[in-house]
């Protein structure tokens, strides 16, 4: 490598976003390209065993990172890819996904070279991209630079995925060196807007005798907004009950006692459900209804007594304004919850709005392991620290309505709902977060969808717990329709096999465990061994759901039609399809 070039400007400026690492799968057109990657002070390359876990990785590791980089080759391997690129547009994720494309020389030419359909026209892929990307370009010597500085912008902004088409000559092209930085956000709220809100909002919680009856529910767009804590500092005002989305879990500290739990509609406890819907004001921060996020559109929140904070408006009552973006709409409110503070006449509330965890009293250890028991164990043995990846199905909604210790990090996909993600996305997450150790909760059937990427967690010396929960299928389909159908069958792994097939035995423990006694060891010796890596099948029945999965299957198994708003004409649904967001 000689000069300065258009690959160098990328990976530079990818490292001035904080982008540490870029996950992938070589091929022969971005070959070259990933030299200036490997040879880059501060990035390293990650390689994945395919470009479907290379997408999901780099999806978990632009959770917490705020932005992540994806590379692979021209066709086959984008298209590999594309399932975890709209996976990460539907959650916002920030992902951008570089693709090493052929020569514009045999672009010009229109040869139909390999990786391409042979008909000499190179756009079709991106045209694939145009709905599932908030910023797409195709590189030339010409524009490359700011081609590259535009879609960096976009998806480091809206949070959403960008796509860049790198041919394998603009890669080498020379450009000068930026001398500059990216410019920063810009906040567009508009201040009249603004003031508008505020005053409405300040109303609206006149109403309110006390912080008691001002109540928070959270959703997911706060974390993706880096609003977490502008959230904590409004809660603490008061404090307020709040409670999150099963979407937004571990976005609040949920060992708090004014943390009302996990609310999902009519499938949520009593406690939390009171909280939410009886409050006399109601704070709706950064949350979408989805159909799995709220007990199948069965929430119940009255609009002329909610304050609605979306992406890039908010709400009160009736009314909108717009635009006020969500951080500083939050932080506008913080001290209108301070002046309600100020009226309560008693001390602040001590006692815990909702129960630790569900069914707490401890088991023996020769009880066999069911799923109430497994997700109890799970969440008991959890610390600070750890990052929790549930993947959709029994593993999500089982730890859903389990507290979670203060500094856990939960991570799950309910609305893609893509199984197997949680696989490649504990390599990228534990990327994103040095020294924490993973907790990798995920069906037998959804781990052998992405399997492979236990090879690369090993290989980079992830530290982590990895429960395959073995009930022998789809249980979760089966709960759904045809529970002794073929189509809900799978092939049964030996789990710990294959895992001391795939690295060091030193830095691996793989076990199996069919009771309560057996988890427990396997979690002690966790414990005890921080760095490495333990497996652990985790045996359960066949036809065993949690009970919420259980709620949220029989109504996805009777295919309801749901209203236009969800929970009634009084009710809010809050930013009704996830669009792009700020």
């Amino acid at each position: 490598m000689s000069g300065y070039t258009v690959a160098d400007h990328l990976v530079d400026r990818l490292a001035e976003l904080g982008v540490d690492r870029v996950f992938g799968v070589p091929g022969d057109y971005s070959l070259a390209m990933l030299d200036h990657v490997t040879h880059h002070p501060t990035v390293r390359w990650t390689g994945c065993t395919n470009e479907l876990n290379a997408g999901y990785a780099a999806d978990g590791y632009g959770r917490p990172r705020g932005i992540a980089a994806l590379c692979t080759t021209f066709g086959v391997g984008e298209l590999s890819a594309i399932n975890a690129i709209a996976g990460a547009y539907a959650e916002h994720v920030p992902v951008v996904h570089v693709v090493g494309a052929p020569a514009l020389t045999a672009q010009a030419q229109r040869r139909p070279v390999h990786h391409t359909l042979g008909d000499g026209v190179f756009g079709h892929f991106t045209a694939m991209h145009a709905d599932i990307t908030c910023a797409r370009a195709s590189l030339t010597p010409e524009n490359a630079v700011a081609e590259i500085d535009r879609v960096l912008r976009a998806v480091r902004d809206q949070r959403l995925p960008g796509y860049l088409v790198v041919p394998a000559d603009v890669a080498a092209a020379p450009v000068p060196e930026a001398t500059t930085p990216l410019p920063a956000p810009v906040d567009t709220t508009d201040p009249e807007a603004l003031a508008g809100f505020v005053d409405a909002a300040r109303r609206l919680l006149e109403t309110a005798a006390s912080p008691d009856d001002v109540a928070v529910l959270a959703g997911l767009i706060v974390h993706r907004l880096g609003a977490a804590e502008t959230l904590a500092d409004l809660l603490a005002a008061g404090p307020l009950p709040h409670a999150t989305t099963p979407w937004a879990k571990s976005l609040v500290d949920e060992s708090a006692a004014r943390f009302a739990g996990t609310y999902t509609g009519a499938a949520s406890p009593p406690a939390t459900r009171t909280a939410i819907e009886d409050a006399a004001v109601l704070v709706v921060a950064g949350v979408t209804f989805t159909d799995l996020d709220s007990g199948m559109f069965t929430q119940h929140i009255t609009r002329s007594r909610t304050i609605d904070v979306g992406p890039r408006s908010a709400t009160v009552g009736a009314a909108t304004f717009a635009p006020v973006e969500l951080p500083t709409a939050l932080a506008a409110l913080t001290p209108l919850i301070a002046e309600v503070a100020a009226r309560r006449t008693g001390p602040a509330p001590s006692q815990p709005l909702a129960a630790p965890t569900p069914d707490a009293e401890p088991a023996p250890d020769a009880e066999t392991l069911s799923q109430t028991s497994l997700w109890r164990e799970v969440s008991a043995a959890l610390r600070s620290g750890d990052i929790v990846l549930a993947d959709q199905g029994t593993s999500f909604y089982g730890m859903a309505p389990h507290r979670l210790p203060a500094g856990v990090t939960f991570v799950g996909q309910p609305l893609w709902a893509s199984i197997g993600y949680t696989m490649p996305a504990l390599l990228g997450t534990c990327a994103a977060h040095p020294g924490h150790r993973g907790v990798l909760l995920i069906g037998d059937g959804a781990a052998q969808m992405t399997a492979t990427e236990l090879a690369t967690v090993l290989r980079e010396r992830i530290p982590a717990v990895v429960v395959v929960v073995d009930n022998d299928g789809y249980t979760v389909e089966r709960a759904i329709h045809g529970p002794d159908e073929p189509y809900n069958d799978i092939a049964r792994w030996d789990w710990p096999a294959l895992a001391r097939a795939m690295g060091d035995g030193e830095h691996l423990t793989a076990t199996r465990a069919t009771t309560v006694g057996e988890l427990r060891a396997a979690f002690a010796h966790a414990t005890e061994h921080p760095d490495g890596v333990t497996l652990v099948q985790a045996v359960v029945p066949r036809d065993d759901v949690p009970d919420l999965l259980a709620a949220l299957t029989r109504v996805l198994g009777s295919r309801p039609e749901p209203s236009s708003s969800g929970s009634g004409s009084e009710s809010s649904g809050t930013e009704p399809a996830p669009a792009p967001v700020r």
